[in-house]
């Protein structure tokens, strides 16, 4: 600044901006430094490594590394690993003093920094320095009482060196803090390692108010009974049910206290203690007191009396949750189940004629699914409980008259009366039911199941007839045209069963046509027919050119006792080679190189090794534009390309690439003699 004649401070020109709008093109500081790395055509080497041997060298060389970090921390003082970095220096360099005066620099910094607090009391142990550590401990639990971590470990230090006493007082400071659940728990764990019970129960006392869970509670007890005090832990139960009163009564602390009272051979005062929970808590709450009340009375009361009481009750409600919701298949489901074990046969015909008389209102089949279910055990419990077949042929009937099947239907439901009707000895019956089946809503696993019934039976031309109306009901099924050839290949009619696939690859639309392509080609070299595999080959490759199949096509040439199998399989890998010229896929021709190279590897010798070789493509690391879905840059991506040999747009390209890697050769040699480490 200039002073003028007078006195006064002459302010300096600013240089006005003419236009201050944004530049169209906006670069961030990211971007830059993303693109300078990866700019980088030369990676710098690591400096060599430095011996010291001279106590002037060493000074030296302290003085170098404290003005780097002391550069370091004046650019950043919030950076804390910039400061824990230095004070682990001069704790290595064995200048434990100046360590202490960084760590209460550091402190002075960020007071609140748990990790720092940690490492410079580590320090101090590990120096040996035991009254130093419990100064900071005492200034860490001071600063942040709430940081368990402190606690914990200043805790565990005093017990470590033997001072029992400095322990327990620090487990008392802590405590005054009312801390978490597993404070308290260490604290009691470490009275009971010293064997000091009146201590820990003491400190249980604390505990139970400070955390009045029910949990906690328990606990106590348990602590009481495991220990021999019995009354003690009964007069804790009791506490508790007395703490938390009616109105905030827990279900597992009543059942916790009657499984007390039932170790201890109290059964009275365990009957006791259920009902009084039965009776005091809401009826949502008392599933798991009526469980555990059942098991004590199995064992110790009257199995008879109980059972009738938890069964009367379970009627009870399970008949108020289908009356609120008779749609609740589940509730019906359970039910039914109560009754059934309870044997009453026109009790449970009734609950189930009510309970399909709840027909879903929807024409929808996942409506249907849980009610379907219904008819099923109904028909189960007539044929197995009560021994009725007439009456189990009715359910079955009269379930699939109310199945729309214009709609949709259930096959599992056709399957069961077939199979029913076979129990039955009625075949003719279960043939008639599954034709009616296949006649008015024909599925696919309808017409499996009627052909494994046929195949069962070695009824042969019935199931060929079944394969034919399968196929007619769904010809791009591909699993029924094989299973089919398979049937005719069993049978030994090799040329239907090669009829059948023939036709099968001719079908316009396949949902597998891959498979169906294998089976036959499988079938084919099953028989021997090699000629008319590789056929099979070169029909399939006329529809599709993919990698895989000219690879499976190479092995299928390797895999023939034949004498040129190998140069076969050559021959194929050439050709497959050239139609993968043009593809867009160059990783598609990459993964046929790479099986061909490898068939060279195994089999070949050099001049065929070579001849792959030279085909082999160069990897390239490419960077492209990425676009946003809007059609806004997004940056740049990098990817990886494939330049082959026979590519005249890569000719240039590979000429600089080899010519880099050459420099590349010629330029390690220097780098090596120039290095001073060696």
């Amino acid at each position: 600044m200039e002073t003028t004649s007078d006195g006064k401070i002459k302010m300096p020109r600013v240089a006005k901006v003419k236009n201050k709008m944004a530049a169209p093109v906006q670069i961030t500081a990211e971007q830059l430094l993303r693109e300078a790395k990866e700019r980088e055509l030369e990676l710098v080497p690591p400096p060599p490594k430095q011996k010291i041997s001279d106590p002037e060298e060493l000074a030296d060389y302290r003085m170098r590394k404290r003005k780097m970090f002391e550069d370091n921390i004046r650019k950043n003082r919030s950076v804390m690993t910039n400061w824990i970095k230095y004070a682990q220096w001069e704790e290595s360099q064995k200048e434990i003093q100046r360590a202490r005066s960084i760590w209460e620099r550091t402190l002075d910094v960020d007071h609140r920094n748990i990790t720092v607090w940690l490492k410079y009391a580590e320090m101090e142990m590990r120096c040996r320095q035991i009254n130093h550590a419990r100064n900071i401990w005492n200034r860490a639990v001071m600063v942040l009482p709430r940081a368990n971590q402190f606690w914990y470990k200043y805790t565990y230090m005093e017990e470590m060196l033997g001072n029992i006493a400095g322990a327990r007082q620090v487990f008392e400071r802590w405590m005054e803090w009312e801390p978490e659940e597993q404070a308290w728990h260490s604290y009691i764990n470490f009275e009971l390692r010293y064997k000091e019970l009146d201590r820990a129960r003491a400190i249980y006392e604390k505990f139970v108010l400070v955390h009045p869970e029910v949990k906690n509670w328990i606990k106590y007890a348990k602590f009481e009974e495991k220990n021999g005090y019995i009354n003690s832990a009964r007069s804790i139960y009791e506490r508790a049910v007395e703490f938390f009163g009616e109105d905030n009564i827990s279900e597992q602390l009543l059942v916790a206290f009657a499984k007390f009272e039932e170790a201890q051979r109290e059964h009275e005062r365990a009957r006791v203690i259920y009902k009084y929970a039965l009776d005091h808590l809401p009826k949502e709450r008392c599933e798991e007191v009526y469980k555990h009340y059942t098991v004590h009375e199995k064992k110790f009361g009257s199995r008879a009396a109980i059972e009738d009481v938890i069964v009367s009750k379970r009627r009870f409600k399970y008949e108020e949750e289908v009356k609120a919701n008779p749609m609740n298949y589940d509730a019906w489901f359970d039910y039914l189940r109560l009754l059934e074990s309870d044997g009453n046969l026109e009790q449970v015909r009734d609950t189930y004629e009510r309970a399909i008389a709840n027909i879903p209102p929807s024409q929808v089949k996942r409506h249907w699914r849980r009610y379907i279910y219904l008819w099923i055990n109904y028909a189960l419990y007539e044929e197995l409980e009560a021994c009725d077949p007439e009456r189990t042929r009715e359910v079955y009937k009269a379930c699939l008259d109310i199945i729309p099947h214009k709609k949709f239907t259930f096959a599992k439901m056709w399957l069961m009366l077939a199979q029913f009707e076979i129990r039955q000895k009625n075949l003719n019956g279960a043939r008639r039911v599954l034709g009616t089946a296949v006649g008015k809503c024909p599925k696919s696993k309808l017409f499996r199941g009627y052909i494994d019934l046929e195949l069962q039976l070695r009824e042969f031309d019935r199931c060929r007839m079944l394969y034919q109306k399968f196929l007619e009901f769904s010809p791009e099924n591909c699993t029924t045209w094989m299973k089919y050839a398979e049937l005719e290949t069993i049978l030994g009619d090799t040329e239907r069963a090669r009829a059948i696939l023939e036709l099968a690859i001719n079908q316009a639309r396949l949902d597998m046509p891959e498979v169906l392509w294998k089976a036959y080609i499988d079938f084919e070299v099953d028989q021997e027919e090699y000629d008319n595999a590789r056929k099979l080959y070169k029909r399939l490759l006329q529809r599709t050119q993919h990698v895989k199949v000219w690879i499976s096509y190479a092995r299928f040439e390797l895999s023939l006792p034949e004498d040129n199998a190998l140069d076969q399989t050559r021959a194929v890998y050439r050709d497959a080679n050239k139609a993968l010229k043009n593809s867009q896929d160059k990783e598609e021709r990459l993964l046929l190189l790479e099986a061909w190279q490898a068939l060279e590897e195994e089999a070949g010798d050099d001049q065929s090794r070579q001849e792959v070789e030279k085909l082999m493509p160069q990897k390239v690391k490419k960077r492209r534009k990425i676009q946003t879905d809007d059609g806004l840059d997004a940056g740049w991506e990098e990817y990886f390309d494939y330049i082959f040999p026979d590519e005249e747009s890569a000719k240039p390209n590979l000429k600089l690439l080899a010519l880099a890697k050459k420099w590349k050769e010629t330029k390690e040699p220097d780098t090596d003699e120039a290095d001073p480490s060696s």
